[in-house]
């Protein structure tokens, strides 16, 4: 797999600095780490990633809300995760979801899944 340039949206910092530690690991550049709603907006317009990995509730705003307008200025391949229940029903179609906790090849079957929906 190529390296990615990966924003996390996440507001738990024990899980974001684990999740980039792993991210990095597997050779990607996590380019931002952002809490809120608006800092995720903020960090893909000014990073551009390859890649979203979201967590469903940030600490002001919502992660859900945060994607459909970061897909707003062009689609980038991006995963859900959360503990909770998502369903793909009020999500975009080629959205990824990933339900915590998850193994280290689940995280890696999931950037894959979530890239290979960038050709559809």
């Amino acid at each position: 797999m190529e390296k990615l340039r990966i924003l996390l949206m996440e507001d738990e910092a024990l899980i974001s600095i684990f999740l980039a530690d792993l991210l990095e690991e597997m050779g990607n550049d996590v380019c931002g780490i952002a809490t809120t709603e608006t800092g995720a907006v903020e960090d893909a317009r000014k990073h551009k990633p390859d890649l979203l990995i979201v967590d469903a509730n940030l600490r002001d705003g919502s992660g859900l809300n945060a994607v459909s307008i970061i897909l707003g200025d062009g689609f980038v391949p991006h995963i859900f995760m959360s503990a909770n229940r998502l369903t793909n029903e009020n999500l975009n179609p080629r959205a990824v979801i990933l339900r915590k906790p998850f193994s280290d090849a689940a995280l890696e079957g999931a950037i894959k899944a979530a890239l290979a929906h960038t050709l559809v």
